[in-house]
């Protein structure tokens, strides 16, 4: 699967095209970009399970410190920094993980000091990080400049009741093709996944900073119309360019408390 989708299509027909000829800037030399992007982390956790043999009472005093830690990381910082997080439940869905917090912010090393806050608590003791993902939004080259969002320009992180996350990377092959090759493939791509209206995606890029290309998420309140498109896009021609698109996570969307309380 490719990362594109309802969230760059069109509204009718195939979708308008945004061919980049030069997608390296090798033959342009275009200037660095360097204006201000929001980087994204995907933050994966695992319970030990001696955890739920500790007294009651001491669990709950450490799920409220641990929960004071989470939230504080927002609640604590300046509106300016533009610091957004949401909190997602795996129990029972994976064996590696027990819950995600999806944190977004303009300075990579804010993630840094939201884990610090995590580690000062007692619960961590208890948890281990079992995966984690960095990436960064960036705007599509495959998709008209100017047609609304979804372009890796605006996030609007947790608008669904599920969310979808896997890395991704694409085969060197994909990057040998011409532009224009690209572009066509890309242009079924997204004319396969217009149909799936209740779903939004969004896109982030990893080149450099993590180990993967891209970090897809998908918001959506139907799990079976994602199963759906995933299913569909087999069939187009740049699924042949797919090298990893696993491990891929299905995370409910829940409040701290609420997944706290399903640790035990």
């Amino acid at each position: 699967m490719q990362p594109s989708g309802p969230g760059v299509a069109a509204p009718k027909g195939r979708p308008s095209r945004m061919v980049d000829l030069d997608p390296s800037g090798q033959v342009t030399q275009r200037e660095p970009d360097r204006a201000k992007r929001q980087f994204l982390s995907y933050a994966f956790y695992k319970l030990d399970p001696a955890f739920r043999r500790l007294p009651a009472a001491e669990r709950e005093e450490m799920k409220a410190e641990f929960q004071a830690a989470v939230e504080g990381w927002v609640d604590d910082a300046e509106a300016v920094k533009g610091l957004i997080q949401r909190t997602y439940s795996l129990v029972g869905i994976r064996d590696d993980v027990d819950f995600m917090l999806w944190r977004i912010a303009f300075d990579v090393r804010d993630f840094q000091e939201a884990q610090a806050r995590l580690n000062r608590t007692r619960l961590m003791g208890y948890l281990t990080q079992s995966a984690t993902y960095l990436a960064m939004q960036k705007r599509s080259q495959y998709v008209n400049r100017i047609q609304g969002s979804g372009h890796g320009l605006e996030i609007l992180p947790g608008q669904g009741q599920y969310l979808f996350i896997y890395p991704f990377i694409k085969t060197r092959a994909w990057y040998d093709l011409t532009p224009l090759a690209r572009q066509g493939m890309m242009d079924e791509h997204i004319y396969a996944s217009e149909p799936f209206k209740g779903i939004r995606i969004n896109t982030s890029y990893s080149y450099g900073i993590d180990d993967q290309e891209f970090v897809v998420a998908f918001d959506s309140d139907y799990p079976q119309e994602f199963v759906d498109l995933v299913h569909r896009l087999r069939y187009t021609e740049a699924s042949n360019y797919t090298l990893q698109d696993t491990p891929m996570y299905t995370c409910v969307k829940k409040d701290l408390p609420g997944i706290l309380n399903d640790l035990g």
